[in-house]
Protein backbone atom coordinates (compact mmCIF):
# COMPACT_ATOMS: atom_id res chain seq x y z
CA UNK A 1 0.00 0.00 0.00
CA UNK A 2 2.77 2.51 0.81
CA UNK A 3 6.68 2.36 -0.15
CA UNK A 4 9.42 2.40 2.43
CA UNK A 5 11.42 5.71 2.67
CA UNK A 6 14.49 2.49 2.77
CA UNK A 7 13.63 1.85 -1.18
CA UNK A 8 14.57 5.06 -2.63
CA UNK A 9 15.92 8.73 -2.54
CA UNK A 10 13.42 11.26 -2.21
CA UNK A 11 14.54 13.68 -5.22
CA UNK A 12 13.73 10.68 -7.29
CA UNK A 13 10.72 9.31 -5.61
CA UNK A 14 9.34 13.05 -5.77
CA UNK A 15 9.97 13.18 -9.55
CA UNK A 16 8.65 10.09 -10.38
CA UNK A 17 5.56 10.64 -8.42
CA UNK A 18 4.44 14.18 -10.01
CA UNK A 19 5.50 12.73 -13.02
CA UNK A 20 3.00 9.57 -12.95
CA UNK A 21 0.19 11.94 -11.54
CA UNK A 22 0.49 14.16 -14.51
CA UNK A 23 -0.05 11.22 -16.88
CA UNK A 24 -2.59 10.08 -14.77
CA UNK A 25 -4.24 13.25 -14.84
CA UNK A 26 -4.22 13.69 -11.09
CA UNK A 27 -4.96 10.35 -9.78
CA UNK A 28 -2.22 9.13 -7.24
CA UNK A 29 -2.23 8.90 -3.55
CA UNK A 30 1.07 8.59 -2.19
CA UNK A 31 1.91 6.52 0.62
CA UNK A 32 5.02 6.32 2.40
CA UNK A 33 6.46 4.21 5.72
CA UNK A 34 9.56 3.43 7.58
CA UNK A 35 9.72 0.25 6.43
CA UNK A 36 9.09 -3.14 8.44
CA UNK A 37 9.79 -6.42 6.56
CA UNK A 38 13.86 -6.65 7.58
CA UNK A 39 13.49 -9.95 4.97
CA UNK A 40 12.63 -7.97 2.25
CA UNK A 41 15.14 -5.84 2.17
CA UNK A 42 18.04 -8.59 2.30
CA UNK A 43 16.25 -10.52 -0.36
CA UNK A 44 17.20 -6.94 -2.67
CA UNK A 45 20.41 -6.21 -0.47
CA UNK A 46 18.77 -3.07 0.52
CA UNK A 47 20.25 -1.85 3.91
CA UNK A 48 18.19 -1.92 6.87
CA UNK A 49 18.59 0.58 9.31
CA UNK A 50 17.49 1.13 12.86
CA UNK A 51 14.08 1.68 13.87
CA UNK A 52 15.11 5.16 15.08
CA UNK A 53 16.68 5.87 11.63
CA UNK A 54 14.22 4.80 9.75
CA UNK A 55 11.79 7.35 11.10
CA UNK A 56 14.41 9.83 10.41
CA UNK A 57 14.72 8.99 6.82
CA UNK A 58 10.64 9.34 6.60
CA UNK A 59 11.01 12.49 8.03
CA UNK A 60 13.38 14.20 6.00
CA UNK A 61 11.82 12.60 2.82
CA UNK A 62 8.05 13.86 3.75
CA UNK A 63 9.75 17.64 4.70
CA UNK A 64 12.22 17.20 0.96
CA UNK A 65 9.36 15.70 -1.08
CA UNK A 66 6.68 18.14 -0.05
CA UNK A 67 9.23 21.00 0.00
CA UNK A 68 10.03 20.10 -3.77
CA UNK A 69 6.39 19.92 -4.94
CA UNK A 70 5.85 23.28 -3.11
CA UNK A 71 9.20 25.46 -4.34
CA UNK A 72 7.14 28.11 -6.37
CA UNK A 73 8.06 27.46 -10.32
CA UNK A 74 11.23 29.83 -10.97
CA UNK A 75 12.54 29.22 -7.45
CA UNK A 76 14.79 26.80 -5.70
CA UNK A 77 14.72 24.29 -3.01
CA UNK A 78 17.36 23.90 -0.32
CA UNK A 79 17.10 21.52 2.57
CA UNK A 80 20.04 19.85 4.98
CA UNK A 81 19.40 16.85 7.31
CA UNK A 82 21.25 14.17 8.78
CA UNK A 83 20.63 11.85 5.76
CA UNK A 84 19.88 14.02 2.91
CA UNK A 85 20.26 17.20 1.66
CA UNK A 86 19.51 19.49 -1.48
CA UNK A 87 20.90 22.25 -2.98
CA UNK A 88 19.18 24.93 -5.36
CA UNK A 89 17.05 22.60 -6.55
CA UNK A 90 14.59 23.54 -9.08
CA UNK A 91 11.86 21.26 -7.45
CA UNK A 92 10.37 20.08 -11.20
CA UNK A 93 8.23 18.34 -12.39
CA UNK A 94 5.47 19.62 -10.24
CA UNK A 95 2.51 17.47 -9.94
CA UNK A 96 -0.53 18.23 -11.75
CA UNK A 97 -2.75 17.76 -8.02
CA UNK A 98 -2.17 21.13 -5.86
CA UNK A 99 -0.86 21.52 -3.66
CA UNK A 100 0.32 18.22 -4.30
CA UNK A 101 -0.83 14.70 -4.34
CA UNK A 102 -2.84 13.40 -1.30
CA UNK A 103 -0.19 11.74 1.24
CA UNK A 104 -1.29 8.25 3.10
CA UNK A 105 0.68 7.45 6.35
CA UNK A 106 0.25 4.70 8.47
CA UNK A 107 0.79 2.24 11.45
CA UNK A 108 0.90 2.05 14.99
CA UNK A 109 3.94 3.58 16.49
CA UNK A 110 2.57 5.79 19.39
CA UNK A 111 4.28 8.96 19.26
CA UNK A 112 6.40 9.78 15.96
CA UNK A 113 3.52 8.40 13.75
CA UNK A 114 0.80 10.50 15.01
CA UNK A 115 3.19 13.64 15.39
CA UNK A 116 4.39 13.07 11.12
CA UNK A 117 0.61 12.37 10.12
CA UNK A 118 -0.36 15.61 11.67
CA UNK A 119 2.56 17.45 10.09
CA UNK A 120 2.11 15.75 6.23
CA UNK A 121 -0.88 13.04 6.13
CA UNK A 122 -4.23 13.76 4.07
CA UNK A 123 -4.54 10.12 5.33
CA UNK A 124 -4.19 8.11 8.01
CA UNK A 125 -4.52 4.18 7.55
CA UNK A 126 -4.05 1.35 9.87
CA UNK A 127 -3.48 -2.18 8.41
CA UNK A 128 -4.59 -5.78 10.16
CA UNK A 129 -5.43 -4.20 13.62
CA UNK A 130 -8.14 -5.48 16.16
CA UNK A 131 -10.75 -3.30 16.66
CA UNK A 132 -9.21 -2.34 20.52
CA UNK A 133 -5.84 -1.01 18.81
CA UNK A 134 -7.37 0.78 16.06
CA UNK A 135 -9.31 2.72 18.51
CA UNK A 136 -6.27 3.64 20.54
CA UNK A 137 -4.31 4.56 17.50
CA UNK A 138 -7.24 6.96 15.87
CA UNK A 139 -7.53 8.51 19.36
CA UNK A 140 -3.44 9.73 19.23
CA UNK A 141 -3.77 10.59 15.62
CA UNK A 142 -6.57 12.64 16.68
CA UNK A 143 -5.20 14.32 19.46
CA UNK A 144 -1.76 15.30 17.35
CA UNK A 145 -4.06 16.65 14.64
CA UNK A 146 -5.74 19.11 17.09
CA UNK A 147 -2.69 19.47 18.70
CA UNK A 148 -1.20 21.00 15.05
CA UNK A 149 -3.97 23.26 14.82
CA UNK A 150 -5.52 21.39 11.78
CA UNK A 151 -9.37 20.64 11.01
CA UNK A 152 -10.83 17.16 12.27
CA UNK A 153 -12.11 16.76 9.03
CA UNK A 154 -8.81 17.28 6.98
CA UNK A 155 -7.69 13.70 7.86
CA UNK A 156 -9.39 10.72 6.39
CA UNK A 157 -9.21 7.31 8.68
CA UNK A 158 -8.83 3.94 6.64
CA UNK A 159 -7.90 0.39 7.77
CA UNK A 160 -6.55 -2.59 5.42
CA UNK A 161 -8.27 -6.28 6.18
CA UNK A 162 -7.90 -9.64 4.30
CA UNK A 163 -10.80 -10.05 1.95
CA UNK A 164 -12.19 -13.67 1.90
CA UNK A 165 -15.30 -14.16 0.97
CA UNK A 166 -17.98 -15.98 -0.64
CA UNK A 167 -21.84 -16.78 -1.30
CA UNK A 168 -21.53 -20.03 1.68
CA UNK A 169 -19.24 -22.07 3.65
CA UNK A 170 -17.99 -23.72 0.81
CA UNK A 171 -17.12 -21.11 -1.44
CA UNK A 172 -15.31 -18.98 1.34
CA UNK A 173 -13.41 -22.67 2.37
CA UNK A 174 -12.05 -22.94 -1.30
CA UNK A 175 -11.28 -18.85 -1.51
CA UNK A 176 -8.80 -19.71 1.56
CA UNK A 177 -7.45 -22.56 0.63
CA UNK A 178 -6.32 -20.61 -2.47
CA UNK A 179 -4.23 -18.48 -0.65
CA UNK A 180 -3.27 -20.98 1.96
CA UNK A 181 -5.10 -19.82 4.89
CA UNK A 182 -7.58 -21.48 7.20
CA UNK A 183 -11.44 -20.08 7.57
CA UNK A 184 -11.00 -19.74 11.20
CA UNK A 185 -8.08 -18.28 11.22
CA UNK A 186 -9.10 -15.80 8.56
CA UNK A 187 -12.04 -15.11 10.95
CA UNK A 188 -10.23 -14.09 13.79
CA UNK A 189 -8.02 -11.42 12.15
CA UNK A 190 -10.00 -9.64 9.49
CA UNK A 191 -13.74 -8.46 9.46
CA UNK A 192 -13.61 -8.71 5.89
CA UNK A 193 -13.91 -12.84 5.61
CA UNK A 194 -17.69 -14.54 5.68
CA UNK A 195 -20.70 -14.37 3.81
CA UNK A 196 -21.39 -10.50 2.65
CA UNK A 197 -24.25 -10.20 5.66
CA UNK A 198 -21.33 -11.77 7.98
CA UNK A 199 -19.02 -9.04 7.12
CA UNK A 200 -21.06 -5.60 6.78
CA UNK A 201 -22.50 -6.68 10.24
CA UNK A 202 -18.38 -7.40 11.34
CA UNK A 203 -17.84 -4.02 9.18
CA UNK A 204 -20.07 -2.43 11.34
CA UNK A 205 -18.15 -1.79 14.67
CA UNK A 206 -14.99 -0.63 12.40
CA UNK A 207 -17.22 1.98 11.04
CA UNK A 208 -17.96 3.33 14.30
CA UNK A 209 -14.84 2.59 15.40
CA UNK A 210 -13.78 5.54 13.26
CA UNK A 211 -12.93 4.29 9.75
CA UNK A 212 -13.94 5.97 6.79
CA UNK A 213 -12.33 4.06 4.31
CA UNK A 214 -11.95 0.49 3.99
CA UNK A 215 -8.79 -1.21 1.94
CA UNK A 216 -9.39 -4.97 1.08
CA UNK A 217 -6.61 -7.13 0.92
CA UNK A 218 -6.93 -9.50 -2.20
CA UNK A 219 -4.47 -12.25 -1.90
CA UNK A 220 -5.54 -14.62 -4.99
CA UNK A 221 -5.23 -11.59 -7.44
CA UNK A 222 -6.26 -14.37 -10.29
CA UNK A 223 -9.69 -14.23 -8.85
CA UNK A 224 -11.50 -11.39 -10.37
CA UNK A 225 -15.11 -12.55 -9.34
CA UNK A 226 -13.99 -12.07 -5.99
CA UNK A 227 -13.79 -8.74 -6.35
CA UNK A 228 -16.94 -8.36 -8.54
CA UNK A 229 -18.80 -10.07 -6.10
CA UNK A 230 -17.75 -7.94 -2.78
CA UNK A 231 -18.84 -4.77 -5.15
CA UNK A 232 -22.37 -6.33 -6.03
CA UNK A 233 -23.23 -7.72 -2.62
CA UNK A 234 -21.21 -5.77 0.23
CA UNK A 235 -20.51 -2.50 -1.07
CA UNK A 236 -24.04 -1.45 -1.40
CA UNK A 237 -24.87 -2.47 1.99
CA UNK A 238 -22.14 0.13 3.21
CA UNK A 239 -22.95 3.43 1.35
Amino acid sequence: MVTSATFRHPGPLAISVAQVDEMSGGRVEFGLGAGWFEAEHRAYAIPFPTLGERFDRLTEQLEIITGLWGTPAGETFDYSGTHYSVSESPGLPKPAQTPHPPIILGGMGAKRTPALTARFATEFNIPFAPLDGLIQQYARVAAAVEDAGRAKDSLTYSAAFVLCAGRDDAEIARRAAAIGREVDELRSNSPAVGTPDEIVDKLGPFLQGGVQRVYLQVLDMSDLEHIEFIAETVVPQLR
